[in-house]
């Protein structure tokens, strides 16, 4: 049995000008320990999508559908239900570690909260299980660091706070929802590299949320590709970095630049595509 399995999810916005239809019939399935790479442009419906399974949509935001975690229905649970599953087996890494974390605690508070109202622990036993995640997200001298506020990090190193939170119940899913945007290409490097590390660890499946197809190739097992909130197409990576089949991953491949060839601009079959659609 799958771990998580998504049917025919639709996310609508409620606005002034009628009704935006953000995700249309989203439908994939992961397993344990296993990840699953979802791309596409900004705007596609990538984020949107994940938040509807963590209830983290905002008001004027409506899903329908299905969402079976572990076996159990989970989309659009009542809040109190939903948070346990939110804090106890489904993390989330965002996209800013910076406006993520709260500029006004330090970060040994941040942690240490989420384990005292969930696992029960004393303050202490957090704060020893607080540093010991630090560690494992490779923080150096994490017993003095983890008293420090967020600013007192880099970015690299908040995002690395971020993934310690994330995990520090031990989640049987992790979101990652651009974790490597606002760094320089060597910590985003780091950070992936971290992240597969981590999975063969605790045996966490993780969405990886992303448009950036250099990070997919070698650390996801499969990908699916979004445009205007529908599903392009959905297979193992290497069949998609082998063989695209449908023209608008074709064009975002042909888009990744490269030594041997110029790329002007997004490929003309992708191009001709998105006209059809009214986006180009």
């Amino acid at each position: 049995m799958a771990l998580l399995e998504v049917k025919n999810l639709k996310i609508d916005f409620l606005t002034h000008d009628g009704p935006v239809h953000a995700v249309k019939d989203l439908s994939y399935t992961l397993e344990k320990g296993k990840t699953l790479a979802i791309v596409g442009e900004s705007g596609s419906g990538k984020t949107q999508g994940a938040f509807a399974l963590m209830g983290l949509l905002p008001k004027n935001g409506r899903a329908s559908g299905s969402v079976m975690f572990d076996g159990k229905e989970i989309l659009n649970l009542p809040t109190r239900e939903l948070r346990s599953y939110r804090a106890e087996r489904i993390g989330i890494i965002f996209q800013d570690p910076m406006t993520s974390l709260n500029p006004y605690l330090r970060i040994s508070r941040q942690m240490t909260e989420v384990l005292e109202l969930h696992r029960g622990m004393s303050n202490s036993a957090a704060l020893a299980e607080s540093i010991r995640m630090l560690d494992a997200v490779r923080i150096p001298d994490a017993k003095n660091r983890v008293h420090m506020y967020p600013h007192e990090f880099s970015g690299g190193m908040r995002q690395r706070v971020m993934i310690a939170m994330a995990l520090l119940c031990s989640p049987e899913l992790l979101i990652a929802d651009e974790p490597t945007t606002a760094l320089d290409v060597t910590v985003q490097a780091e950070i992936i590299d971290l992240l597969v590390d981590l999975q063969e660890d605790f045996n966490t499946a993780i969405i990886l949320i992303t448009h950036d197809l250099g990070i997919v190739a070698g650390t996801c097992e499969d990908t699916l590709v979004m445009f205007d909130g529908r599903v392009m197409e959905y297979r193992k990576t290497a069949d998609i970095f082998d063989k695209p089949e449908h023209p608008y991953t074709q064009g975002l491949l042909a888009a990744v630049p490269r030594l041997d060839k110029k790329v002007d601009r997004l490929s003309t079959v992708s191009y001709e595509f998105m006209a059809a659609k009214g986006e180009a």
